[in-house]
């Protein structure tokens, strides 16, 4: 048997919350393993709970919510899907990672010099 998917909603308002809750409930394949009132909240309980989704609300502007960032980047496995229904709409984040090359001068010296420099190329 699969494990199911573990989701946090931390939706609002809190009818927008009810209703994802209620869409969810019953989902034999999803597990509910946090509910967030208040969204100051959001980063502990997803480093408490280490959830495959998360759901918050879209806000008008419809640009990524900076947490969004903050979150993928500590948690690159998660994806979030961002509701605004007095839009009509919602949005999926989720990270991913680019593999870059450069060449390597085929000796010893290049073969070290590379190895020397592996912290440079965390991250960019």
């Amino acid at each position: 048997m699969t494990q199911p998917v573990r989701v946090v909603v931390a939706n609002r308002p809190r009818l927008m919350r009810e209703l994802v809750l209620e869409t969810i409930i019953g989902q034999p394949d999803i597990e509910i393993v946090a509910e967030i009132q208040d969204e100051n909240e959001i980063a502990h309980i997803v480093e408490g709970t280490h959830p495959d989704f998360l759901i918050i609300a879209l806000d008008e502007s419809n640009q990524r919510p900076p947490l969004c960032d903050t979150l993928l980047r500590r948690y690159p496995e998660m994806r979030i899907l961002a509701l605004a229904p007095e839009r009509n709409s919602s949005i999926f984040y989720w990270a991913s990672f680019d593999i870059h090359s450069s060449q390597v001068e085929a000796s010893e010296e290049g073969l070290l010099s590379t190895l020397r420099r592996k912290n440079q190329y965390v991250g960019g």
